[in-house]
């Protein structure tokens, strides 16, 4: 291979990496801070998605101008659906197990009944629009513009969620929650208004997630599956509740199946992502990147 085919193989992860990062840092939020294994994340970026391929090709808006709108409706809608199931959970559940169980459940019945409503209002075809798509010459390398915008926006967002957990007080009423519930009621922290707005958030940047892959990529209603599968991979390789971890496991995700398809078969993608999360959960259970 040649250099510049090095360089494009690595690109071409590192893309691919940059959106599992960014739905695995909102489903990390979600489990790290309030113990919720929210199984239909992805469906809320199939939302996320969809609603931007909606709006362009009914009335041609940018989806860039579909980011911060992505952002809100499904951070409402996280706020909504915190207030009506994870709530009403937490005030019967006698502990965290079977808060955490309970939890899991409501989150299967989120994820059909999403997957079925799409389907049923815009049916199972895959669906999908140009955008950018011209491709971009980077020295002897190429790559489709709309991919590179992709990463850099997922890139950008998640070093943002990251900056705000690490410097802001809302971020360390975050990060004390992740470390001990009791303590940091201790201290004050209201957990009655962080959990829904975290909850909120994390949706907020599944469907933002959406909304950047809609870009680049068809949609169709089971595509949401597949990348709450992969952000609990990256969630395992880079350690629950570490947000630093979930970015760089997920760019590693990303290479190492780039690699991986370019030297064996592209059907072994997801054969190749289940053995390194067996192994690392093996060899490495609390992540790569945690000590």
């Amino acid at each position: 291979m040649s250099v510049t085919a090095w360089i494009e193989l690595i690109f071409s992860g590192l893309i691919t990496g940059g959106i599992y990062a960014l739905v695995a840092l909102g489903l990390n939020l979600q489990y790290g801070l309030m113990r919720i294994l929210n199984i239909a994340h992805g469906e809320f970026l199939m939302l996320g998605a969809y609603l931007t391929w909606m709006v362009q090709t009914s009335f041609g808006i940018s989806p860039f101008l579909m980011i911060p709108v992505s952002f809100v409706v499904l951070m409402g809608m996280g706020l909504a659906i915190h207030w009506l199931c994870f709530r009403r959970l937490t005030a019967t559940s006698s502990n965290i197990d079977i808060f955490e169980a309970r939890g899991l459940m409501v989150s299967f019945g989120l994820m059909f009944l999403i997957q079925n409503l799409v389907s049923a209002i815009w049916g199972g075809e895959l669906r999908g629009y140009d955008y950018m798509a011209e491709p971009v010459v980077m020295g002897q390398a190429q790559f489709a513009g709309n991919k590179l915008v992709v990463f850099a926006m997922a890139l950008v967002f998640s070093l943002g969620l990251m900056v705000l957990l690490r410097k802001t007080l809302l971020g360390k009423g975050v990060r004390a929650l992740m470390q001990s519930q009791v303590g940091a009621q201790l201290v004050g922290i209201n957990t009655r208004t962080l959990h829904p707005l975290m909850f909120g958030i994390g949706l907020g940047l599944s469907g933002l997630a959406g909304c950047l892959l809609s870009m680049a990529y068809t949609i169709s209603p089971a595509m949401g599956e597949p990348y709450t599968v992969t952000a609990l991979i990256v969630i395992t390789l880079g350690g629950f509740g570490s947000m630093g971890g979930a970015l760089a496991g997920g760019l590693l995700l990303g290479v190492i199946e780039a690699f991986g398809m370019h030297f064996t078969n592209p059907s072994l993608k997801a054969l190749l992502s289940y053995v390194v999360f067996i192994g690392v959960l093996l060899l490495r259970p609390k992540g790569l990147f945690t000590k």
